[in-house]
């Protein structure tokens, strides 16, 4: 009989410890990424442009290019720019903005991008896809994975503790969007790619689980792990799937209605994670989501963002107008407004408002 394989599209690096940007030099060389030292290095004029000075002398070789912001038109003068160079890849060393101008300047000069983050606020340092501002507001563009992620837990450590828990709401979200994932299977014949969903589920049940805090390394490998195997879920399944469902539309819902006011991505999805969940009759899971969510200090009811209850109604139930075709339980229930404060009212209770 023959075999059946297929190949998964990864990083061919992952390292993820204390201190792993003093040896990026080394990792970028072992794994024959680049033996010349040539590099492009994009970074921002905050964090990345402080740790350039304690790694810019173990990359000699390098160019170095700070980028103003996360825009379309910043990652197309990133890339612009490098092409006057012969490099063997590009870093992009900082927060999401600046990994995904990097992700789209490297795609569309066709090198690898090795992927240093300096936060761990989303789940976007190892996906498939570059989110960048445009003149229609913002825009997801495809691009490689990156060849390389090295996490340096030191670094994460330092960064704003908000940007953490942000992560950990966006990986938790994966649950929900699973489940979400699984309705449509069964409601409209939508297939599953189990590996997918199944890296993507075990990453965000393995931050959820976790009895430490966003203080200990044992938990920020651990998310940082999460992260990484939710960016490769959705190159498997060649989509977001994995990670965006009922959820993810009321995040985009907040920041479509409510541009000026929106909190971070992570800590609106984790928010929608836990209605989503309770939306589908999922109460015992809706509840525990809710407490670990408060446990790392992330909100769970919208008047911790600044929203009242009819402003959150209202992002419910425009929440399925930010992604046509994708099915969800919103787009499940097609509720109303004076359901949606119905269940609203039983959320609150159920997690104690």
């Amino acid at each position: 009989m023959p075999v059946l394989t297929r190949l998964i599209p990864s990083p061919v690096v992952v390292d993820i410890r204390p201190g792993a940007l003093d040896d990026l030099a080394g990792v970028l060389s072992d794994e024959r990424i680049s033996h010349s030292g040539k590099l492009a290095v994009a970074v921002s004029n905050g964090s990345g442009a402080r740790l350039r000075e304690r790694i810019a002398p173990a990359l000699p070789g390098a160019t170095w290019y700070e980028v103003g912001g996360g825009t379309l038109d910043d990652a197309v003068r990133l890339a612009g720019d490098m092409r006057a160079g012969h490099y063997d890849a590009v870093v992009g060393l900082g927060g999401g903005k600046i990994i995904d101008c990097a992700k789209f300047a490297a795609a569309r000069v066709g090198l690898p991008l090795v992927a240093v983050p300096t936060n761990l606020a989303h789940d976007g340092l190892c996906s498939p896809v570059a989110t960048l501002d445009n003149d229609a507001g913002r825009g997801s563009y495809g691009v490689p994975n990156p060849i390389a992620v090295v996490i340096d837990l030191d670094v994460i450590r330092e960064a704003p503790v908000r940007f953490v828990r942000a992560g950990i709401g966006d990986a938790v979200s994966n649950i929900n969007a699973i489940a979400d994932w699984e309705l449509s299977n069964r409601v409209t014949g939508e297939k599953i790619d189990g590996l997918a969903a199944a890296m993507a589920r075990q990453a965000g049940e393995a931050v959820l689980r976790h009895p430490g805090g966003i203080g200990e390394n044992g938990f920020l490998q651990v998310l940082s792990e999460a992260l990484v195997l939710t960016g490769i879920a959705m190159s498997i399944s060649g989509d977001s799937r994995p990670a965006s469902g009922s959820c993810h539309e009321i995040n985009h819902a907040f920041d479509l209605l409510f541009p000026k006011r929106a909190a971070s991505h992570g800590e609106q999805c984790g928010l929608g994670a836990a209605f989503a969940m309770h939306l589908r009759g999922a109460t015992e899971e809706a509840v525990y989501m809710a407490e670990v969510l408060r446990r790392h200090g992330l909100p769970v009811l919208p008047g911790e963002i600044g929203f009242t209850v009819d402003e959150f109604v209202q992002v419910v139930e425009f929440a399925p107008r930010t992604r046509p075709g994708r099915y969800t339980i919103l787009e499940h229930l097609d509720l109303k407004t004076d359901q949606i404060k119905d269940i609203y009212s039983d959320y609150a209770k159920a997690i104690g408002s």
